[in-house]
């Protein structure tokens, strides 16, 4: 278990754990526990932000956190947001528009995906206020990563690549979406009540839409569609969370 652990950690993030030759079908055989490398990350994130806060502006703290956020999982999923984007933009079959996903320049509808959705989560964590700071980037991170986990559940691979890994071992199997979803709704539960729940329930709801669009353009999940969800997630997730903290007794 602790080498699936370290493999894991070797996909998702940047830490020098070290992985091995098998650590694909570790990370996919694990891929329930994604929302604890998620909380992980959220956690450092939040701790980077609270020191950032003492010194710098809000804006600066949340560009700064956005950056941080993005530098542990060294841009892998900013990588496929940015793909996904010149991939619904991009006129043709499906095959074509996979075609343009794999294109090393990244288009106009990349690029504008991609500076939306990255202005959208630094915004969001410069408005979060210090008492639920923390708390805000672990439940994001934390629904970023299990809204990738219900992609690989519900959804059928679009081509033969990374992502085959994870649908193959996640594809309608109930009990790890069970084990997932009861990891991510505790530590959302346990960390901002009610309004973490109801964060937990936006992001599935943002996995079922980009799973509608990824079927319609793609003909099913690719990595990119993966790495995107996480990055789309989390920024829907925050606007959510800085929502709820406007409203009384929804947050802690």
């Amino acid at each position: 278990m602790l080498k699936s652990i370290k493999n894991m950690l070797s996909f998702l993030t940047i830490f020098p754990v070290g992985m091995t030759e098998d650590c694909l079908n570790d990370a996919a055989e694990h891929m329930y526990l994604f929302p604890l490398i998620g909380a992980l990350l959220g956690f450092l994130a939040g701790i980077f932000a609270l020191a950032l806060n003492y010194v710098l502006p809000s804006l600066a703290v949340g560009a700064l956190t956005c950056g941080f956020l993005l530098l542990l999982t060294g841009l892998h999923h900013t990588d496929g947001l940015l793909d996904f984007g010149d991939g619904l933009m991009c006129h043709g079959t499906p095959e074509e528009k996979i075609r343009a996903m794999h294109d090393v320049q990244t288009g106009t509808g990349g690029f504008t995906l991609g500076i939306i959705t990255i202005l959208v989560t630094a915004l969001s964590i410069s408005q979060l206020r210090n008492g639920i700071i923390l708390q805000g980037l672990v439940v994001s991170e934390v629904s970023a990563k299990l809204s990738m986990v219900a992609l690989a559940w519900l959804g059928k691979s679009a081509h033969e690549g990374m992502n085959t890994y994870f649908i193959r071992a996640m594809h309608g199997n109930n009990r790890k979406m069970t084990g997932a979803l009861i990891i991510s709704l505790a530590i959302a539960l346990i960390t901002l009540k009610i309004a973490g729940v109801i964060t937990i329930i936006l992001g599935l709801i943002t996995a079922a839409i980009l799973l509608a669009i990824s079927d319609k353009h793609f003909r099913g999940v690719t990595g990119d569609v993966m790495g995107a969800s996480n990055e789309l997630t989390r920024a829907v997730s925050l606007l959510a969370i800085l929502s709820l903290s406007q409203k009384a007794n929804w947050l802690p």
